[in-house]
């Protein structure tokens, strides 16, 4: 399994990118993506998740309501659309799978089996 992060960039205050998550080599229809980030200095956070059996989404309560994360089942690729972007968002952005999820999306990233490489996004003006 591999995943390939790509979308980030250089954006300022109250805009918007959309990162996406593309997956190959997956051997089951019933996986999670989850979205985590980790800026300078801090530790890494889960931002979303999202599992292809369940209906609905995890948003940390730091991102609800500016951020959502989508599948496009076609070609298995995750999305996390960020809208109204903060400075604060600053990190680079991470997205993971987990195989074999017949329920909500694991909120933890050590449940995560497969990682791809990060992008970075920056907020400023």
């Amino acid at each position: 399994v591999q995943l390939q992060a790509s979308g980030g960039g250089l954006v300022q205050p109250g805009g918007s990118l959309r990162l996406s998550c593309a997956a190959s080599g997956l051997t089951t229809d019933y996986f999670a993506i989850g979205w985590f980030r980790q800026a300078p200095g801090k530790e890494r956070e889960k931002v979303s998740c999202i599992s292809t059996s369940a209906r609905g989404a995890h948003y940390a309560d730091s991102v609800k309501g500016r951020f959502t994360v989508s599948i496009d089942y076609a070609d298995n690729t995750g999305y996390l659309q960020m809208n109204s972007l903060k400075p604060e968002d600053t990190a680079v952005y991470y997205c993971a799978t987990k195989l074999h999820v017949e329920g909500t999306c694991p909120r933890s990233d050590y449940e995560y089996e497969y990682w791809g490489q990060g992008t970075q996004v920056t907020v400023s003006s």
